[in-house]
């Protein structure tokens, strides 16, 4: 396999190093400002005390705002105090345990683990990357992180890493591949073909803001599907021309790192061997098998009926089916969709020794143990970072400073009193930098959408066409944002190819994502609202207040 990235050779002794654009010089300075900073751990330690140092200096300056959702007053809660310093010191260890990637990455990693020793995962990249066109590996990553939000954070710990895997395989620096996945799991987060755990969770928010005007108003998980389904194409393309045009060129001629899999794992260029292929064969029966008793589980019991664009079709009922359902029979509430990173684990397994057993890798149960235990292995320095993470996440909440921060970019946005297309570009804008603060989609929500959906309910826009600019907003700077739930994890993953990244070099490689998907996805709203196109199954985008419309009481 070449040592050089594809496509751009290693410059010869004494002949001129290319010559740098703008763009990449400004990256560079990005990364070395950003990784001159102390080590990524010890960073997030000096935030957490930065945190608590600003929620004294909010407390003297008395900053107070008022909730939008119950008016009560809300000022800063001061961390350096005794019962802060009570709090903390109570709180450390719940924080590291109760922070929401830690288990869904160990319980995904011990399963993923087993299909690594096994060998099914490099014979699979292999198999992919000799029967694939290279060209379309880029554009095939970022739509599969794209498709993967419908599942939860499968895209964080199966998809980057092997994005980073794929992009090695076809002899290309495996940071681009991870860049390429992330791009679409996170700033891609609002994109999708399919209605995803986060549009129920959204959409009950939005009809509770909405219910503050209108006591009747109604808002359906699929408000913003059709929107969704045509950003898909348009993040994917976004994401193609970033990677290439953008990204690619910083790694040219750059030395690849050394494969981090096992030996008898690595891919290469070479075919499957006979014991391989009878592996492959045992893995994809197990795999349809298992899918296929998933499928069986989440299939409601009482049948289903699928509305495409306004034509329904009934789907009969299935004997026994409905079993990975609760009572209501809701798959988009399941514990089918709670559980995915369980049933990742289960893949992993099963489909690990499927495999093994077929290639002859795996002869007993040792081996299967010694495959989930070499991918713990590989987890101290993410185990570190995790834990100084999930105490600066943990106090920054404690101080409702974010609260406070986003309540008053609200005030700020609804005086400016702007025409539609400007308006809602600054509530995009408003939303993409409250993200940088506030890491969950649904919390800031939660937040907001008591303040901006009635208010532009009252201007004559419809709750619907509200939420889908703020899930523009909140999707494009989830990939630059330290408050992102699993960026220490992204950062861990740089890591194993290059020692030495730190937050500069995350943010230097994703930053062009985040600023290209900003401008033309923004755009693409700009010209949707333009054009005055349904954004969903019955999802208007003005609201026309009904006779009996009113402010519930």
């Amino acid at each position: 396999m070449s040592q050089t990235t594809t496509g751009s050779p290693t410059p010869e002794p004494g002949a001129a190093a290319p010559r740098k654009g703008a763009i990449d010089r400004f990256l560079t300075i990005v990364e070395r400002g950003g990784n001159a900073l102390p080590h990524p751990a010890t960073l997030f330690a000096v935030l957490a005390l930065v945190v608590v140092l600003l929620s004294w200096l909010a407390s003297l300056a008395e900053l107070s705002v008022a909730h939008p959702s119950t008016g009560a007053t809300v000022t800063p809660v001061n961390l350096l105090s005794i019962d802060g310093l009570h709090r903390m010191l109570t709180g450390a260890v719940t924080n590291f345990t109760g922070f929401a990637p830690l288990g869904v990455v160990l319980v995904a990693l011990i399963g993923i683990g087993v299909a690594e020793h096994s060998g099914l995962i490099g014979a699979s990249l292999r198999l992919l990357v000799l029967s694939a066109p290279r060209f379309l590996l880029t554009p095939v990553l970022v739509f599969a992180g794209v498709m993967s939000n419908m599942a939860s954070e499968i895209g964080y710990v199966l998809l980057v890493p092997l994005g980073a895997l794929i992009f090695l395989s076809a002899g290309r620096h495996p940071i681009l591949g991870m860049a390429a996945v992330f791009a679409g799991v996170s700033g891609g987060y609002s994109a999708n073909l399919l209605i995803g755990t986060i549009d129920p969770l959204l959409s009950g928010l939005s009809q509770e803001a909405a219910r503050i005007v209108d006591h009747d108003y109604t808002v359906s998980p699929l408000a913003n599907w059709y929107f969704m389904i045509a950003s898909t194409p348009v993040i994917t393309l976004l994401g193609w021309f970033v990677t290439e045009k953008i990204v690619a060129p910083r790694f040219a001629g750059a030395d690849l790192p050394s494969l981090t899999l096992a030996a008898d794992a690595r891919p290469d260029d070479q075919a499957l061997s006979p014991a391989e292929r009878r592996g492959m064969r045992y893995a994809i029966a197990t795999v349809l098998a298992f899918t296929a008793l998933v499928v069986w589980g989440g299939y409601p019991a009482h049948g289903a009926s699928l509305e495409l664009f306004g034509s329904v079709l009934q789907l009969p009922q299935v004997p026994g089916s409905g079993f990975l359902l609760d009572d209501r029979q809701d798959i988009l509430r399941s514990p089918l969709l709670s559980g995915v990173v369980v049933i990742i684990f289960l893949y992993g397994v099963l489909a690990g020794i499927a495999f093994g057993i077929g290639a002859g890798t795996i002869r007993s149960d040792n081996d299967v143990i010694k495959g989930m235990s070499a991918s713990m292995a590989t987890l101290g320095g993410y185990l570190v970072l995790v834990f100084f993470a999930a105490q600066f996440v943990a106090f920054f909440n404690w101080t409702q400073l974010g609260l406070i921060f986003a309540v008053e970019g609200a005030e700020f946005l609804k005086a400016m009193n702007l025409p539609t297309i400007p308006l809602f570009i600054c509530f995009i804008l408003l939303t993409a930098t409250v993200n940088l603060f506030m890491g969950s989609a649904s919390a800031k929500w939660a937040l907001m959408a008591p303040v901006f959906v009635p208010m532009f309910m009252l201007l004559g826009y419809s709750p619907e066409m509200t939420q889908v600019a703020y899930r523009v907003g909140d999707s494009v700077t989830n990939i630059i944002s330290p408050m992102m739930s699993y960026f220490a994890l992204i950062i861990a993953f740089f890591q194993r190819y290059e020692p030495k990244a730190g937050i500069g070099t995350l943010v230097a490689t994703m930053l062009p994502y985040s600023l290209v998907f900003l401008v033309g996805w923004s755009a693409m709203f700009g010209v949707w609202i333009w054009l005055e196109l349904p954004i969903g199954p019955d999802s208007p985008l003005h609201y026309l207040p009904t006779a009996g419309a009113g402010q519930a009481g």
